[in-house]
């Protein structure tokens, strides 16, 4: 370790989402990377989006990725892997295009697993990481 290097492990919550609805953060940051809790399709007031479509639900966890990544300090340019979860792998083509348009030419590491169930009865959850400096 150098002088000046930053070992802190240090958890942050967007203010531009809803408050963590258990015991975990946001986003936990250390030694230049972002670690950021799995995202769900819930508005930032709370509501969950489960009953809506799941191109609605997608492009909630998205902007809520985005609201996270902003938080850290970071942006979508920056990530390292990203992990997909979804419960019906039929939807699978659906969150591919639209995760296409939203990064761009980025191309991070990734990881798609079907999920039996998820949080809310919701069909998509994204969890991240991504470089800080």
């Amino acid at each position: 370790m150098t002088a000046g290097e930053n070992t802190s492990i240090t958890p942050l919550d967007s203010a531009q989402l809803a408050p963590p609805a258990g015991h975990y953060s946001h986003i936990t940051t250390h030694r230049g990377v972002a670690y950021i809790s799995g995202q769900l399709p819930v508005t930032p007031d709370g509501s969950p989006l489960a009953d809506e479509p799941f191109d609605i639900q997608a492009r909630q966890v998205l902007s809520n990725l985005d609201a996270c990544l902003a938080t850290a300090g970071t942006s979508r340019e920056r990530l390292l892997s990203v992990t997909v979860y979804v419960t019906d792998m039929g939807d699978w083509p659906a969150f591919d295009r639209l995760y296409m348009h939203w990064l761009g030419a980025s191309r991070p590491a990734r990881a798609v697993a079907g999920a039996k169930e998820l949080h809310y009865g919701s069909a998509v959850e994204v969890h991240a990481i991504a470089a800080l400096d």
